[in-house]
């Protein structure tokens, strides 16, 4: 198969503030996969640095290595993951290859990705709002035209700046009915995190994403605090999708290395008790696609977090439409 690239920079409508740093663009890399039939797929590697400590360069060396490995006839019985994850076993890169591969595979169905995930997949994704660390009247403003604009979900950056503020301002904004969701990025301490937790639980949270980082931090807190406890950056830890260290887990596509990786991961967090919904680290469209594909199969879900293609300027397709995401209809990843 023939394996072709383009890096793609994408600028964030406004800076975007966070725990690790502020954000002002967001490169990925989109991937086109060829077959002797002349049929292609397309997928896309979407590192963040900052957040999952994989660099764009640490990704474009793999996927150099796997159109070298592309390249030669497959040994009998070796698949194209198979041959890719032996030339260099990393989850980011190998997204891009299971996207692409699941794209070409419905383009030569003439199928949407969901029919092939499952027998009734759903036809719309609940999504929340994201809202970064910003100054109270800021954030309360933000929340507010989510609202108005059909969310029912918001998650709200914390661990940055006056956080008591912050969140007060958006509940007062939005009154009681929204779901809020606080994302820590791990910015806290354990100690840190009840004392947090303490003060902003009487905002009415759904959860609280990431308060703390590492599954023994995570252990500690949940068992200290009356609030579910989400992990996400800790979920790539070794053993973590089947802990019970938190009530749910973050899910995404390009940590779990595509979408049959996000699938199984979901069996086993699920088996484990705990609830799954999904999030982007501000992937490209393929990406998105390719997480609403997966989010169908696994629905019901709590709203995930894939309303991120909102936050760039001139956002492309699959805009949200009264706080859902409506699944891609076309063959492949129907982006």
């Amino acid at each position: 198969m023939d394996l072709t690239l383009e890096r793609v920079q994408m600028r964030f409508a406004q800076p975007l503030t966070t725990a690790y740093g502020v954000l002002h663009s967001r490169e990925i890399v989109e991937v086109t996969l060829t077959g002797e039939d002349g049929r292609s797929g397309r997928g896309e590697a979407a590192p963040l640095e900052p957040y999952d400590g994989v660099s764009i360069e640490r990704v474009l060396a793999a996927l150099d290595a796997y159109r070298r490995a592309l390249a030669r006839p497959l040994a009998a019985g070796v698949t194209v993951l198979d041959a890719c994850r032996a030339a260099d076993d990393l989850p980011q890169a190998l997204a891009a290859i299971d996207l692409a591969l699941w794209d070409l595979g419905g383009r030569r169905a003439g199928r949407a990705v969901c029919e092939l995930l499952a027998a009734s997949p759903a036809r719309t994704i609940a999504v929340n709002a994201s809202i970064g660390a910003l100054e109270p009247a800021e954030a309360a403003a933000a929340a507010a035209a989510a609202v108005a604009a059909g969310y029912s979900c918001l998650k709200l950056k914390v661990g940055v700046g006056d956080d008591d503020a912050r969140v007060a301002a958006v509940r007062a904004a939005v009154g009681p009915e929204p779901q809020l969701r606080l994302d820590a990025n791990g910015a806290w301490s354990v100690e840190q995190a009840e004392r947090a937790l303490a003060q902003l639980s009487r905002h009415g949270l759904e959860l609280v994403e990431e308060p703390v980082s590492g599954l023994q931090a995570a252990s500690e807190l949940r068992a200290r605090v009356p609030m579910r406890i989400a992990i996400d950056e800790t979920a790539a830890q070794a053993g973590a999708l089947t802990a019970r260290v938190a009530d749910a887990v973050c899910l995404k596509i390009s940590r779990c290395g595509g979408i049959g990786g996000l699938l199984a991961a979901a069996s086993l967090v699920r088996a484990s008790g705990a609830d799954v919904y999904l999030s982007s680290t501000y992937d490209g469209p393929l990406g998105i696609a390719a997480a609403l594909h997966a989010a169908a199969a696994l629905a019901p879900l709590p709203p995930c977090g894939l309303a991120t293609l909102e936050l760039f300027e001139d956002p492309p397709a699959l805009r949200v439409e009264r706080g859902e995401i409506a699944v891609p209809t076309a063959p492949g990843l129907g982006v």
